[in-house]
């Protein structure tokens, strides 16, 4: 009795253990981004952003250095007063300058996410199809500095994923 339930776990233990497989796959997600066609639009729309926050910069510096200038050629019998406005101005221009280049940085990053979140969101929702469709059990961003080993099988589904989204 003892040799038949032995005999049955045997036979038992490597089924259980093929109906475990881990399926894994790896996607390199920066080459599906890149050759989404909304990247490139999205890629444009920010370079347009930035080009017109660099123009307006470029203007406010102009006339920054254009007050300096002025500073610097006031004679040395100017009176105090007057000397003093102008330097405060020059103060203030600078802080003024300060503050539109930080509201600009915190413009093109909201910018960025708002352009980027729904391409990357099509992309992860490909993903998950070819995973769903394919039955992996994990797919990974293919990273290869973050990979230092791996024993089992991995898939490229890199192709598969971008034919999902009509890619070449």
């Amino acid at each position: 009795m003892l040799k038949k339930i032995l005999l049955a776990v045997a036979v038992a233990i490597p089924m259980f253990a093929s109906a475990q497989t881990v399926k894994i796959g790896i996607v390199d997600t920066n080459a599906v981004f890149q050759a989404m066609p909304e990247t490139t639009a999205a890629q444009t729309k920010l370079t347009e952003i930035q080009k017109k926050y660099q123009d307006e910069f470029t203007r406010l510096e102009d006339e920054y250095k254009r007050m300096v200038d002025e500073l610097q050629k006031m004679k040395e019998d100017e009176l105090p007063a007057i000397r003093e406005r102008k330097t405060r101005e020059i103060s203030d221009y600078q802080q003024k300058i300060q503050s539109f280049m930080q509201s600009a940085d915190q413009d093109i990053a909201q910018q960025q996410q708002q352009l980027m979140a729904p391409i990357a969101t099509k992309m992860k929702e490909a993903i998950e199809s070819v995973g769903r469709e394919n039955s992996y059990s994990l797919i990974q961003a293919f990273s290869p500095d973050q990979i230092l080993f791996h024993a089992s099988p991995v898939d490229d589904i890199t192709p598969l994923v971008k034919a999902k989204l009509g890619l070449k």
